[in-house]
């Protein structure tokens, strides 16, 4: 979308916010000003849901609370925003589109807001697919009869991959602090293992299987100076290049093995004193993965059929090949897996499938 300067100022304010730290509050706090402005609202709040195996929810509201969401269990049944997102994940869907404006004044939602002092008079939501069983819910507020437009809509929507990189790098190393340490119970199991590098490229902290991992990845040969294999070296300092926005697409470095799958995920970690930090965080994923029931439930019959091709490393052309369908076909499936599992890749379906079935 086109924006002007100062749109485009706004916009690098909140990406650079959401990449301060790995805590979720203080992620939602550093980016409420500049999304507030960018998306003119009074109020930003962000729900984290579980759901499985129950749905579980936690509200997390920058500034000043909104009372309520702090009694949003009792009301939650009559929730007319989860419906339509839910419907429609990665989506920014404007409370015009949730329900006619009569209905939204009747609602108890909007009842209750009033009689607490805080009418919310307009509301913008989008679902955030992170994991198949964890969600995120970011919605912003207008406590004044001025509904959202499209453009807000749209420059929300530009966002929406960066606020589910945050999301997920603050789930899955939540327990990281703003230096280097992971827990050795989060990432000690033998398949699993870290490198944290300060830039330009000296390692400064590594986990007990981070070395046997890159021995037996890599052949001495591949050895950069600092230590660091010459490929995953070679992705960092591309990564360091590049803006936020092209960073999404090249975060996770691949390699398809006989005996299986090699990854590593370049994360930034917040920034401190000194040089920027970035864990590269290492995976062994075995070739033969089975679709787990609580992703396979979430698709048709024949997208699980799909799923399952994916994580034998099928390619699209061999997938039609084998069902008897056009392989634009395929790509649409595909398409729509993606979208329901909250996934931005097949290496991701790789991932994930991996951890359902022996959590990491």
């Amino acid at each position: 979308m086109n924006l002007n300067t100062h749109e485009h100022m706004l916009r690098d304010k909140v990406i650079l916010a959401l990449n301060s730290s790995l805590s979720f509050p203080q992620v939602l706090e550093a980016a409420r000003a500049p999304l507030l402005e960018l998306a003119p609202s009074d109020s930003v709040a962000l729900c984290l849901m579980r759901t499985t195996p129950v749905l579980d929810f936690q509200w997390l509201v920058p500034g000043h609370p909104i009372p309520l969401l702090e009694q949003y269990a009792s009301v939650s049944d009559h929730d007319f925003v989860r419906a339509p997102i839910f419907a429609r994940p990665n989506e920014v869907i404007l409370d015009e589109e949730m329900l006619p404006r009569r209905e939204y004044e009747h609602s108890l939602l909007y009842q209750r807001s009033r009689e607490l002092g805080l009418g919310l008079e307009h509301v913008m939501a989008v679902l955030l697919p992170i994991r198949p069983d964890f969600l995120g819910a970011l919605a912003l507020y207008r406590t004044r009869r001025r509904a959202f437009s499209s453009r807000c809509a749209t420059v929300l929507s530009s966002l929406t991959q960066h606020l589910v990189n945050a999301v997920r790098n603050c789930a899955d190393l939540q327990t990281m602090t703003t230096g280097s340490h992971l827990l050795e119970e989060l990432h000690g199991r033998p398949g699993t293992a870290y490198v944290v590098v300060e830039l330009p490229s000296r390692e400064v902290l590594r986990s007990k299987h981070a070395a046997v991992l890159l021995e037996r990845w890599f052949a001495p040969s591949d050895l950069h100076a600092s230590g660091l294999p010459l490929p995953l070296k070679e992705r960092l300092d591309a990564l360091v290049r590049m803006d936020a926005d092209s960073r999404l697409e090249k975060n996770v470095w691949f390699s398809q093995q006989p005996e299986g799958y090699r990854t590593v995920r370049f994360i930034e970690l917040p920034a401190g004193e000194g040089p920027r930090q970035w864990a590269l965080v290492m995976n062994e994923l075995p070739m033969s993965i089975p679709l787990p029931v609580d992703m396979r439930r979430k698709l048709t019959r024949r997208e699980a059929d799909i799923a399952k091709y994916l994580l034998r490393s099928w390619s699209s052309e061999q997938i039609a090949s084998e069902l008897v369908i056009a392989v634009d076909t395929v790509d649409t499936h595909v398409r729509n897996i993606r979208e329901k599992l909250g996934i931005d890749s097949r290496m991701d379906l790789l991932y994930l499938a991996a951890r359902f079935n022996k959590p990491v």
